[in-house]
């Protein structure tokens, strides 16, 4: 086939890219210039868009001996991933920008791209597996090393696209085994460190970069019983489940410590409360999709285990669609669990699909 390989200037990617050279496909490596932030451009940076990545894919490509591009899809990458992370944490919500950045950016624009030019599949170096079923139907399922396995970032993607999509390091049993065959081929990533953090806020500090984008107000912190606490400079800065900064000035009356368990924009208020209140025991979303064939009857309850992090473990659960809504129920409650975040449903190691949390329903009620 025609492959256009996604190199991020990382390990994985590079390594994906030789794997489908070597398994005889026709692959032309490109780089994904996402910002133009200043910020991006430093050495150290600990995203995964910068200037040096891009040098470190050209080597990679260079090494593996195909041709090398790269992209400009910043004007896109703001649009659909930046202005959507400080959209959704003004409404209240805890955005995932790797989820967004997946759908909308590497297998929606740039498989688009990748589909008017001719290729037939695009190759990206993350670990999860397409399996074929007896009929043809392709799925998304985990990769066989569990502790390094990305399908649920990939949750997000459709049945259209998984058609066109290919992941070469699903089999691959551990990361060390991907950095020795990097160094075996040459590679000068075989070391690099992974990225981590949010690509376009490369020092970490999400609540001053969203402060300045967004603003402050003060509003008020309140608990269940909308007794007011305190103050804070802006509900945007605050996530459920969090703990510190709640900048309350005394303590609960059973001396326990608060936890944001609400962010209410419109009302420009946090609510606060204890642990247990954390607790979800139903979790619905509208924004559903289908990875692969969807259930035969998705009105009727079926069983299912449900992922709402990237590193969390699944929980079994029962799931449905119910007035337009995907209804996850676990069998034990969810802790934490925010408007906004991903919840991915699994079937075995098969991604069945996912949908963007609308709401939650407490286990512990008011």
């Amino acid at each position: 086939m025609k492959v256009l390989a996604a190199m991020s200037g990382g390990v994985d990617s590079a390594v994906a890219a030789a794997r489908a050279v070597e398994a005889g496909h026709d692959v032309v490596g490109v780089h994904l210039a996402l910002s133009r932030m200043p910020g991006t451009l430093r050495t150290g940076s600990r995203g995964c868009c910068t200037i040096e990545d891009s040098m470190d894919a050209q080597r990679a490509a260079n090494i593996i001996g195909i041709p090398y591009y790269v992209w400009d899809f910043s004007e896109r990458f703001k649009l659909d991933v930046v202005d959507d992370f400080i959209a959704e944490y003004s409404a209240g919500r805890t955005p995932n920008p790797c989820m967004r950045c997946n759908e909308r950016i590497k297998f929606a624009a740039l498989l688009e791209k990748a589909l008017d030019l001719g290729f037939d599949a695009v190759c990206t170096g993350h670990y999860a597996a397409i399996v074929t079923d007896a009929e043809g139907n392709r799925e998304l399922h985990r990769a066989s090393a569990w502790a390094k396995d990305q399908s649920y970032v990939l949750g997000v993607l459709t049945t259209e696209q998984l058609a066109h999509a290919m992941f070469p390091l699903g089999a691959t049993p551990s990361k060390a085994e991907v950095r020795a065959e990097a160094a075996a081929r040459g590679l000068s990533v075989a070391n690099k460190p992974d990225s981590h953090d949010i690509c376009f806020i490369p020092d970490g500090d999400t609540r001053g970069w969203l402060a300045e984008r967004v603003g402050t107000a003060t509003g008020d912190i309140v608990d269940r019983d909308g007794n007011r606490l305190g103050t804070h400079e802006g509900a945007h800065a605050y996530t459920v489940g969090q703990r510190k900064g709640l900048n309350v000035g005394y303590p609960s009356p059973d001396g326990r410590p608060r936890f944001v368990l609400e962010v209410r924009p419109k009302e420009n208020t946090v609510v606060v409360g204890p642990r247990e209140a954390l607790d979800i025991a139903e979790i619905a979303g509208s924004r559903f999709t289908w990875a692969g064939l969807p259930p035969e009857d998705p009105a009727t309850p079926f069983a299912c285990e449900v992922q709402i992090r990237a590193h969390a473990d699944p929980v079994p659960a029962v799931a449905s669609v119910t007035g337009g809504e995907l209804v996850v129920r676990p069998d034990v409650p969810l802790n934490g669990v925010a408007p906004g975040q991903t919840a991915v449903v699994y079937v075995g190691t098969r991604v069945l699909g996912q949908t963007t949390i609308d709401r939650t329903v407490s286990a512990v009620p008011a």
